[in-house]
Order: C-alpha cells, then structure tokens, then sequence
C-alpha cells in the first residue's frame, strides 16, 4: 500500500469508526424513549426527522453552495433514503419480536450484503478484505448469544430485511460520494427517509394520551447520534469506500455490548469475550488496509447514477460542475479519469 493510499485510510477510518460508536449508542437511547411509553415508530420518526431538520437548517445557514447536487445522484440519495427508512421499519419491528441478540445478529450481517452487492457493481475486493470479513460473522454470534427458546419467523425475516435494506444503500450512496460531498449526500438521504417513516408512524403508531416528558432526553440524544452518526457513515464511505466503512461499522456490536455491561450492569460470557476478541482483530487489521479502488464511471448494476456526459467530460478537464459549487473540493475515493 503506497504512502498516499495509507493517509487516504486514516482519514478514512476515523470517521467510520466514530460512526459505529455512535450507532452503537442509539439502542441504548431508543430503549429509553421507549421504555417512557413512546411507540417505537414514534420514536424512529422523531429521531429521523429531528436529524434532517438539523442538518438541512445547518447547510441552508453556513454551506448553502452544498445544497447542489446533480439530478441523477439526488434521484441516487432519495432512493437510498427511501430503503434505508424502510429498513429502519421492519428493524424496529423484528426487535419487538425477537430476542435483541438475536435481532442484532441478523442484522449484522448487513456487511455480507454490501460485498455482494458491490461486486455485482463491478468491485473486487482484496483478499485481507474478505478475511476480515470471514473471520467477523462468527465473532458476531458468539457475541451476540441468544437466549434458549421458540423464535418467532416472522422477526427473523424482518431482521433479515432490515439488514440488506441498510446494506443496499450503501453501495448507492457510495456511487453518489464519487461526484457530492458527504453532507450533501447524508442531508438528501435523511430527508427521503423521514419522507417514509414519518407516513408509517402516523398511519400504524398508537395515538398516546400525552408526550411522556422523560422521553425528552433520549428522544434529543438519540436525534444528535441519528445526525453524527449518518454525516461520519458517508464520509467514512466516501473516503475508504462502503465494504471497508461496513466491516469497521461492526464496531457498534461492541459499543453495544460494552455499554450493556458497563451502563446495564450486564455480565459477558465467556464465548462473548472470545467473540470481542476476535471482532476486535478484525478491526484493528483495517490499518493494514487501503481505501477501495472502485471504478465510479465503470459499468455496474449502479452505472445510471452518473453524472450526464457533460458533467464528466468537464470532470475529465478538471472542471466538474458539481465540485466548482464547493467552496473547498472534498477529498473522495481516489480514482482516475478513464481516457477519452
């Protein structure tokens, strides 16, 4: 890996690690809010929404110049949005049907989606790459043991559903990344996924008597992680490419459990510690990984989100609309013009 591929994956990991801590922090702020007497739809709509306003008041105040974005890559954002929201849906509802380790087992395999899907869009990946990949789905169940018992079919599917739902839109969001900067891309797919969960939440939520005023707290905690944690998923995305950002998102499995021991007063297995062990492995050798090296204008299942033939032909210049609406370019997954 040469010098310049190294420091584009530091840069990268950093925020897709702060992504999966705080991703590991919204169970704990969502239960809360739910254990207050908040519909769980309720509170995936209040925390979704809180998020886009949030972000979209900060553009439209200090980085209005970013609110552009090429017609074919917002159609990208929103339609990433619309599944990911979805899958928000069927995750909040399986969890109501399925042991929470076992939920979350399911759910982590979202990784393995992500490789597929990708490589369906023409990405290969490296060998260390699939090791680490390999070697986290058994860390991912000894990790999260579930408890002896009937498991209800119908939680499973959800679960499983809400897993390829978040991982299919990664890939197409990452295929936006290429031409849009981070918040841009992150403020456009939060609102398509408010545009979803909200309807949902108004058309299947139970009407409560009043607002309980102790879910206030976790309902504002958890709308701030909802906010970070999506604006530092697509820089890490932008920067190391979405199958790296998914294997260092496993790392919300340990927030999660670390805090179930020290916040919960939980105690771990032994089996669950060897499961730590080893995801933790997994994660430390990201270091020994470069960024991915994606063709973004190559053929793929995702080749109609580029940009028109305009816009690449004046990116081949050096000119490319999109970036010359930026104050300052960001920098993305590195990648060369193909010659004309």
């Amino acid at each position: 890996m040469t010098s310049s591929s190294r420091k584009a994956s530091r840069k990268g990991v950093a925020p897709a690690l702060a992504s999966a801590i705080l991703f590991g922090l919204t169970p704990i702020f969502g239960k809360q809010a739910i254990l207050a007497g908040l519909p769980p739809l309720e509170v995936v709509a209040v925390r979704t929404g809180g998020a886009a306003a949030v972000l979209l008041l900060v553009m439209l105040v200090f980085q209005r110049r970013r609110l552009y974005i090429y017609p074919l890559g917002l159609v990208g954002c929103f339609t990433a949005g619309a599944l990911n929201g979805l899958g928000s849906l069927f995750y909040y509802s399986g969890l109501a049907r399925v042991d929470a380790g076992l939920g979350q087992l399911l759910y982590m395999l979202y990784p393995v989606f992500v490789a597929l899907l990708l490589f369906l869009d023409g990405q290969r990946q490296t060998r260390l790459t699939l090791l680490r990949l390999i070697i986290s789905i058994p860390a991912i169940y000894l990790l999260t043991q579930a408890t002896a018992g009937k498991v209800d079919p119908l939680g499973v599917v959800f679960m499983l559903a809400a897993g390829m739902l978040y991982g299919l839109h990664i890939p197409i969001n990452q295929r936006v990344l290429y031409e849009a900067p981070a918040p841009t891309v992150t403020m456009y797919t939060l609102l398509a996924m408010t545009a979803v969960v909200i309807p949902a939440h108004w058309m299947f939520s139970p009407a409560i008597p009043s607002f309980p005023p102790q879910a206030a707290s976790p309902l504002i905690a958890l709308t701030a992680v909802t906010f970070l944690s999506r604006l530092t998923l697509f820089t890490g995305v932008k920067r190391i490419g979405g199958m790296q950002t998914s294997i260092l998102g496993l790392a919300q499995l340990l927030v999660a459990v670390t805090l179930a021991v020290l916040w919960l007063r939980e105690s771990m297995s032994l089996l669950q510690w060897i499961g730590a062990a080893v995801l933790v492995l997994a994660l430390v050798m990201a270091g020994k990984e470069g960024p991915d090296h994606p063709t973004p204008h190559g053929r793929g299942w995702l080749y109609w989100l580029r940009p028109p033939v305009t816009e690449l032909a004046s990116s081949v210049n050096g000119t490319s609309p999109t970036k010359s609406l930026l104050a300052e370019p960001e920098e993305g997954l590195e990648h060369k013009p193909r010659s004309r």
